[in-house]
């Protein structure tokens, strides 16, 4: 069973930078698309970014492209989510999910999420 462990998230100042971690146990991450979301007070959870198992698709809500990057790292088990240019609205609960789509690598980005982190609180605020 795939587990996964949020880290990375704190407080910082607008224009600051975070860099959110999604580490995998249990299973390869490799074989899974993975998602991360983000969940504010009073509002719904959102959709931030995602990419695919084979790492050649990846989307970003528009309320963050071209601050925010997805990446992954097969040697640390990991996708990560690089956050610059922060800004107050950011503020969450961030999420990261998974799900398998096999060991050939699929292109795309899972439509539902079958695992689920714990989730990292980000604070936007001077």
């Amino acid at each position: 069973q795939l587990q996964l462990v949020e880290s990375g998230g704190g407080s910082v100042q607008p224009g600051g930078s975070l860099r959110l971690g999604c580490v995998g146990s249990g299973r390869t991450l490799a074989y899974y698309g993975v998602g991360w979301f983000r969940q504010a007070p009073g509002k719904e959870r959102e959709g931030v970014s995602c990419v695919s198992s084979s790492g050649d698709v990846i989307h970003y809500a528009d309320s963050v492209r071209g601050r925010f990057t997805i990446s992954r790292d097969s040697a640390t088990n990991a996708v990560y989510l690089q956050m610059s240019s922060l800004k107050p609205e950011d503020t969450a609960v961030y999420s990261c999910a998974a799900t398998y789509l096999g060991v050939n690598g699929d292109h795309y980005c899972p439509p539902t999420y079958d695992h689920w982190g714990q989730g990292t609180q980000v604070t936007v605020s001077s």
